[in-house]
């Protein structure tokens, strides 16, 4: 069953522009998530008081013994649930990187993953082996057997179109982008807005602004993918600029970064750039 996810996951990525108008109708079947009420949420929704981030899944090194691969996954702990955001490539590397950081999968109560491809939810069979009793948010574009596959562990499939809630402090900034969709976290804490992305393909700056947006408070933090492996340094510094422009205080970039993105804004942002890789944990007392 792990492989079967793997496998349609990377098949997916490969067909994703062929299929995408085919796979985008809804089923009656299936769970829709509840769309943000943007009028008595956002600014006045409670900041989530003390968080930390584990990063299990990365293809950038940080701590010793910690396995390194292509892909991204982060587990937030601190909100009103525990979440696993994205799964990797390789559920045995991600659960042995789990391991390490002293998370059970049974700890898990909610999966979001960002996008279809293969380095983002390759993972996930081996943990719903692990723990099937949990709910998985996707895209609302995946596709129905994607789906399907993962309701047989027995998990529930919430489909994300536009943003919701999914606890307390914790939002989907919703469906975005064109031929490649993909959703963002916004976790709303007490010392502004943190926000998580998986590789970007929207575009980092459009998920900050949508972000902004929705919450209607500072950017306390940006970390995941920024999708910029092949981008030019001018296009860097203007996304640098963006940035600045729009208040980012504190910015992790990792995985499809690209090291001469990640260098610039290291650069740029000096004490305030986080640097991300497996096994490194993020606490509100780095981000002061």
């Amino acid at each position: 069953m792990c492989r079967t996810l793997a496998i349609i996951a990377l098949i997916l990525t490969a067909i994703a522009g062929i299929a995408a108008s085919a796979v985008w109708s809804r089923s009656v079947e299936q769970e829709k998530g509840q769309t943000m009420d943007q009028k008595s949420e956002s600014a006045l929704t409670p900041g989530v008081n003390d968080l930390t981030i584990k990063v299990v899944y990365d293809n950038n090194p940080h701590a010793d013994g910690f396995g390194t691969a292509w892909g991204f996954a982060c587990v937030i702990i601190g909100a009103e649930k525990t979440i696993l955001f994205d799964t990797g490539g390789d559920g045995a590397l991600l659960l042995d990187n789990m391991k390490k950081l002293a998370i059970e999968p049974n700890s898990i109560d909610v999966v979001v993953l960002s996008h279809i491809h293969g380095d983002h939810t390759g993972g996930l069979g081996s943990f719903l082996d692990r723990n099937p009793k949990t709910e998985v948010y996707v895209p609302i574009s995946f596709p129905r057997k994607f789906k399907e596959n993962v309701r047989t562990y027995g998990a529930k499939v919430v489909e994300v179109a536009e943003p919701l809630k999914i606890c307390e402090g914790v939002y989907s900034c919703g469906q975005l982008g064109k031929l490649i969709k993909e959703q963002s976290l916004a976790i709303q804490t007490k010392n502004g807005l943190i926000v998580v992305t998986g590789c970007a393909h929207p575009g980092i700056v459009k998920i900050v602004n949508t972000a902004h947006d929705l919450m209607k408070n500072d950017i306390l933090l940006v970390m995941g993918g920024f999708h910029l492996e092949w981008a030019t340094k001018g296009k860097i510094e203007k996304i640098i600029s963006a940035f600045k422009q729009l208040h980012v205080e504190y910015v992790g970039p990792c995985h499809c970064t690209g090291n001469k993105a990640r260098t610039l804004f290291q650069k740029h942002f000096g004490k305030n750039y986080i640097n991300i890789g497996a096994g490194r944990v993020i606490t509100m007392a780095d981000l002061k």
